[in-house]
């Protein structure tokens, strides 16, 4: 690839992995099995530049390769204020990586719609959350793939031999351990979230263990909590004992070695995060938006009962961000009805973060979301309020934050 024998696209893309191979220290290079593309979000002519040159060098993904949320939902964006022409630019873009061969997904969660690596499988994916909940709850293998550099793992299908991709770089590092956190405190989706807060800001870059728990955690809760770790800090692998696949035993997840630090998490840790994130109480509500990392087809079967019946609150918008094959499913499953009687929309193929949609009078948001809430003061400019998906629907119904605190009151 290198002397150019596979074309000028596999030459550029191989040049560019050795290079980064060298900087993470890599003596080699590994076979990956697929990948997942975080460049597709069109942030300016650069991005866009980058994946055209590509394309009309005649690149081809080697590897099944997934897309990330792009830069535009194709079928909505009028609806929203997304500039026309940062809509066309953001569609060259996508239409750049199909022409590569890529599927497209369009989401920030391959796994609710692509066969799913196994534990142990060597694959090379991009965006935050997808790399945490690949490592952490699937067990496969990639390393935090940034943009522009996934694409030539996917051209290639070699990835550097580095950081997570090697067995004992996954160890567990530090150890939060729970302290009498209730029971129906964790089987709340509300507490993945700000737990996942907590673990990010002790983490930053290292490995956690977490131990203590009563239950075991579902997929989308396992989701959430990676999410917002990924978000708070850097946090690319986590380990839950008992439950995530590296972690039967705490022995076991840090490799025999003992943690560099031990953590208690107090009920009292998780509520003043909860407070720090619901300084808007009772105020006016812009927007209600839920579905980062995207919405899964389990959740729309949760949110359908809660709107049976009711009407969001006129000034407050209500809006769903989702993949398009999941909206699909959702669809068929006639899970969506009763959202728009409520008066909601749907976004599918990108998300309030990838896509400058928001209107400048959407100034105060309400989202389950860690990720969403840790994101849109910086990038938005706008103010957020958490609570549980209960509590968004109730929000979006009076039109001013509404909340039911008893869960986490002990």
């Amino acid at each position: 690839m290198l002397e150019g024998l596979h074309g000028p696209a596999a030459r550029m893309a191989m040049r560019m992995l050795v290079r980064m191979a060298h900087i993470w220290g890599a003596r080699e290079l590994l076979d990956i099995s697929q990948a997942h593309i975080d460049s597709t979000i069109y942030i300016g002519e650069a991005t866009l530049e980058y994946a055209e040159r590509l394309a009309q060098l005649g690149a081809r993904v080697r590897v099944p390769t997934t897309l990330n949320v792009s830069g535009v939902d194709e079928h909505h964006w009028q609806e929203w204020a997304t500039p026309a022409g940062w809509a066309h630019n953001a569609a060259r873009q996508m239409a750049a990586y199909q022409g590569m061969g890529c599927q497209p997904t369009w989401t920030c969660a391959p796994y609710q719609v692509a066969p799913r690596p196994r534990l142990g499988e060597q694959i090379a994916w991009g965006e935050s959350s997808a790399i945490v909940f690949a490592n952490s709850v699937l067990g496969a293998r990639t390393e935090r793939y940034p943009d522009l550099l996934d694409i030539c793992c996917a051209i290639t299908g070699r990835a550097p031999a580095a950081g997570l991709h090697l067995e004992h770089r996954r160890a567990g590092q530090i150890l939060l351990v729970l302290q009498d956190i209730p029971a129906s405190l964790q089987q709340s989706d509300s507490f993945y979230p700000v737990l996942g807060f907590i673990l990010g800001r002790l983490a930053l870059d290292r490995i956690p263990v977490l131990d203590g728990f009563s239950i075991k955690p579902g997929e989308d809760q396992l989701k959430a909590l990676g999410a917002a770790a990924a978000s708070s800090g850097g946090v690319a692998l986590y380990h839950i004992v008992g439950t995530t696949p590296e972690a039967p035993d705490r022995q076991a997840a840090f490799q025999g070695n003992l943690p560099q630090k031990i953590y208690p998490v107090t009920l009292e840790d998780l509520r003043q995060s909860w407070r720090a994130l619901n300084a808007a109480d009772g105020e006016d509500l812009d927007l209600v938006v839920l579905g980062s990392p995207h919405f899964s087809l389990a959740e729309f079967q949760r949110l359908a009962p809660l709107l049976h019946g009711k009407q969001r609150h006129p000034s407050t918008r209500f809006l769903v961000t989702s993949s398009r094959a999941v909206v699909h499913l959702a669809e068929k499953a006639g899970l969506l009805e009763d959202l728009r009687s409520f008066g909601g929309q749907i976004t599918v193929d990108t998300c309030i973060l990838a896509a400058p949609m928001l209107p400048p009078e959407i100034r105060r948001l309400m989202t389950n979301s860690g990720k969403f809430a840790y994101y849109s003061p910086g990038l938005l400019g706008t103010q957020v309020v958490y609570g549980s998906l209960e509590e968004c629907v109730l929000s979006a119904q009076a039109g001013r934050v509404a909340r039911q605190e008893a869960v986490w009151q002990g």
